[in-house]
């Protein structure tokens, strides 16, 4: 059966080539159009589309607003359009707290100089975020960012956000194989590794916010998204945690309660002295981070002393960097399918047999307080 997509933008010509490249794709059926979100959400309710296509400035209501009515009213997967600009971070960052799944760059130039490489990203995408958990009978989002604190004692931040009430998640059996989630192993712990991709910003906001300001072990975070969000993306989880969060930067230091973000477009590897390097986007690698190239290098430097959480996302990053830190000893825990936005790099983790445990997204940051000492 097609996927039924709802396009909204409010420019003509964007709504057109949007609906024709979908179109082009047989199993892609595109239902209807909005010019902005307050006929948005009417065509969502009337149409329910397995899909939407969102931009953010419309006249009337904007995507943000949209997306969180829709959220509210008749969950449907969103997939936003944004610019690649520091603001364009920080819409997306925001509309992806409103209950978005995913996001693409809107680069009009693309659109009209390379069609075929537009169209198997956007065809992918759809296809991928419409079997996305993203059909709740209802939706709690994380909170927004807060604005900065006039003080920079880490004991000033905010208090993480309560966990979803569980009926705002889709109840799953864990599969089969996958390994129970009991209590934690502690340990002392010289780094904590984080990979994630689809669904992933939302998912560490969640997990993050749940770490105590002194937490004992420095952090590395590795989210698939481009060059231009990630410094944005940094200095939204470090309004929001209690630890600090800051995007990585050739030479950084780890130290315990600083998390330290892989920026977009490059890759990030730790050393046994406790630094780390940033280098260049290597384009024979499909992810610029990949969260593979930095397990690996921490597996190489600190043996059995790692503990790796692989998060929501498509694909199956994560899953051979985790296979070397088991090998050395460490341990690999996975996000379990009933909280994934996207169930691929979990899952290759779990399938592989590389997870010591399996946890649901509201309980690892409370179990990273426990196992690090």
């Amino acid at each position: 059966m097609a996927v039924k997509v709802l396009v909204v933008d409010d420019s003509g010509f964007f709504r057109r080539r949007v609906s024709e490249i979908l179109s082009a794709d047989p199993d892609i059926q595109v239902v209807g159009t909005a010019t902005n979100g307050r006929e948005a959400i009417d065509q969502a309710l009337a149409l329910k589309p397995d899909v939407i296509t969102m931009d953010y400035e419309m006249p009337m209501m904007d995507g943000i607003t949209a997306v969180r009515n829709i959220m509210q009213r008749c969950p449907t997967p969103v997939l936003m359009f944004s610019s690649l600009t520091h603001e364009g971070a920080r819409v997306t960052l925001d509309a992806l707290d409103a209950g978005a799944v995913d996001y693409l760059p809107k680069n009009f130039e693309d659109i009209s100089r390379n069609p075929e490489k537009v169209k198997a990203m956007l065809c992918e995408k759809v296809h991928t975020i419409a079997r996305s958990n993203r059909r709740y009978s209802t939706f709690s989002a994380p909170p927004s960012a807060a604005p900065a604190s006039s003080t920079s004692s880490a004991s000033a931040r905010p208090a993480p956000a309560a966990p979803a009430p569980a009926a705002s998640r889709p109840s799953a059996a864990p599969a089969p194989a996958a390994p129970s989630g009991g209590a934690p192993k502690r340990k002392s712990y010289k780094l904590v590794a984080i990979g994630t991709s689809t669904g992933g910003p939302v998912a560490l906001q969640r997990v993050l916010t749940q770490l105590p300001a002194n937490f004992p072990a420095p952090i590395v975070l590795i989210q698939h998204m481009p060059a231009a969000f990630t410094k944005a993306f940094a200095e939204r989880l470090d309004k929001l945690c209690r630890i600090t969060v800051k995007e990585a930067e050739d030479g950084d230091l780890l130290r315990p309660g600083l998390a330290l973000l892989a920026p977009g477009g490059k890759q990030m590897m730790v050393d046994p002295r406790g630094s780390v390097r940033i280098l260049p986007g290597d384009e024979r690698l499909n992810y610029k981070p990949c969260v593979d190239i930095t397990f690996g290098s921490a597996a190489k430097s600190f043996s059995d002393k790692v503990l790796a959480v692989v998060l929501t996302g498509m694909g199956a990053d994560g899953r051979e960097g985790a296979r070397l830190l088991k090998q050395g000893g460490s341990q690999v825990w996975a996000q379990d399918e009933a909280s994934c936005v996207i169930y691929g790099m979990p899952m290759a983790v779990v399938k592989a047999n590389l997870a010591d445990a399996v946890y649901g997204l509201d309980d690892i940051g409370r179990h990273l307080a426990e196992a690090c000492i």
